[in-house]
């Protein structure tokens, strides 16, 4: 039987090689993002190379009216969805008080109230039918104390952490991705270079997400790829908040 994703945000990037993956591995897929020639450019090249059906719902998820469409389609009986993967998201480089708190809303938006809203949509029919998964794309900031982003991220760990174990006895998966600096566009959108981090410290997407796939096909609840990212997610969890905010500051003068 055919098996469908709905992936977020997938025209570059980490969600980019979540829908090219999970087409090579034969799901058939429900594109969202906000653009919508580049959504279709992306499912003709994902028709032609792997021959799955590929269905594009521009979307932007900071809209309500718009993420209630991609929330109706989660919950179509007649068309069931196997994997949610929520990956859309974005950052702001400037700190809190620089942004407008319109920016500020738009990020909580897309990083936190479509995860909210998507995964109710979804967990519905998959508890029902006792099967299903979603991947939440986190960030390893989430261990971080980094403004609203890491907040928001700490959020998504804490939902996909209880989720997990709330569901996982009807069938379903919840496994929250926790990558680091990763080689996409989302560091260049935000004017953010390649030497913000040592050149060890940034991720490859296609292997984090192989290795995410992976960590959710065991049943993982979170999947933190790179032995570098795997000790700091550790040790961010053991220090004392204040302590990680005042070396952080050092690191900013």
């Amino acid at each position: 039987m055919s098996r469908t994703a709905l992936v977020t945000g997938p025209t570059a990037g980490i969600g980019r090689s979540f829908a090219h993956q999970l087409a090579e591995q034969g799901y058939d897929l429900v594109l969202v993002a906000r653009d919508a020639a580049r959504l279709e450019a992306e499912a003709e090249e994902l028709r032609a190379t792997y021959g799955v059906l590929v269905e594009v719902l521009p979307a932007d998820l900071t809209d309500r009216e718009q993420l209630a469409a991609v929330e109706a389609r989660l919950a179509d009986p007649a068309r069931p969805v196997d994997l949610l993967v929520n990956n859309a998201g974005f950052g702001l480089k400037r700190r809190f008080l620089d942004n407008s708190v319109e920016d500020e809303q738009a990020m909580f938006d897309v990083l936190t109230t479509a995860v909210l809203r998507l995964s109710h949509a979804a967990l519905g029919p998959m508890t029902e039918r006792g099967s299903g998964g979603i991947i939440n794309v986190s960030s390893v900031a989430s261990f971080l104390p980094r403004g609203t982003y890491s907040a928001a991220k700490a959020w998504v760990n804490s939902f996909s952490e209880w989720a997990h174990h709330e569901y996982r006895s009807q069938g379903v998966t919840v496994t929250c991705l926790c990558p680091g600096f990763t080689k996409t566009e989302f560091h260049e959108r935000m004017q953010v270079g390649r030497d913000s981090a040592p050149d060890f410290m940034w991720l490859d997407a296609a292997e984090l997400v192989a290795q995410a796939l992976a960590d959710h096909a065991k049943g993982k609840v979170f999947s933190i790829p790179g032995a570098q990212y795997k000790v700091i997610s550790s040790v961010a969890r053991l220090v004392p908040t204040g302590v990680l905010q005042r070396f952080q500051s050092l690191g900013r003068k």
